[in-house]
């Protein structure tokens, strides 16, 4: 394959899943490391790709896309993590969910369960779960966002800061090994951040592709978990953060 059609190809690739791992390229491509490393560097130098740690997309992608379009993207390790966090919920279990694609996909993969206490500022989420298996939907106040359709700021966090529930899941924008996990609006990491203090079980839900970001906002360092559910394992680094920090890594 020419250089040119590999650059064609790359952005093709970006077009289609996002950020993606270098690795990944290389491993695509057929090629060593050292080459799509030296394929990267003309189009980050053109402003055509953007660099991460270990990862590249593109500048419209370095900042969260809207909601349905987020759904979609790596929809199948979205689900699979979903799926593999749902089979560690039990019937009756209380739980509470941010908004977000890997948490709206759960909420899905919970459809057969009974007796859920569900807390959630997410509409999507609340009109998932509510109304059937005999569960009970609480959801949070305030004004709503029209992307996502979900609830933010001063009403909401206070309305949550009530419950207590075994399992608090929360779906992150970036994962950075001196960061911790993150996101890119302020009112989401501080609801986010909330979740997170009212859970025993503490779960972050993400796929790879978060990997080695950094968003704007710190949700708080990996001890703020307990467990990282993910579809790949993580880089060495970050990798590494979470064992210190005593996080349990779950592969879906």
């Amino acid at each position: 394959m020419t250089e040119s059609k590999r650059h064609r190809d790359i952005i093709r690739q970006l077009e289609q899943d996002g950020t993606v791992l270098i690795s990944d390229l290389a491993a695509r491509f057929s090629v060593s490391l050292e080459t799509i490393r030296r394929d990267l560097k003309p189009m980050a130098d053109a402003g055509t790709i953007i660099r991460m740690h270990g990862a590249v997309a593109l500048p419209s992608q370095t900042t969260e896309a809207p909601f349905e379009r987020r759904l979609q993207e790596n929809a199948a390790a979205k689900k699979a993590i979903g799926r593999c966090v749902a089979q560690t919920i039990r019937d009756g279990d209380s739980l509470m969910l941010d908004t977000g694609t890997t948490t709206s996909l759960l909420a899905r993969e919970l459809l057969g369960h009974r007796r859920l206490t569900v807390i959630t500022n997410s509409t999507d989420i609340a009109r998932t779960l509510a109304t059937i298996n005999g569960n009970k939907v609480y959801m949070a106040g305030g004004e709503l966002r029209s992307d996502n359709g979900a609830a933010f700021g001063s009403t909401a966090i206070d309305f949550l800061s009530r419950f207590s529930v075994l399992h608090a899941i929360v779906s992150v924008g970036a994962v950075s090994s001196t960061s911790g996990i993150m996101d890119y609006e302020l009112e989401e990491a501080e609801l986010a951040r909330m979740v997170l203090s009212r859970g025993s079980r503490r779960i972050a839900v993400t796929d790879h592709t978060k990997f080695g970001r950094e968003g704007l906002v710190t949700i708080g360092p990996f001890s703020a978990l307990t467990e990282l559910v993910t579809d790949r394992t993580p880089p060495a680094d970050i990798d590494a953060g979470l064992r210190e920090a005593c996080v349990g890594i779950t592969i879906a």
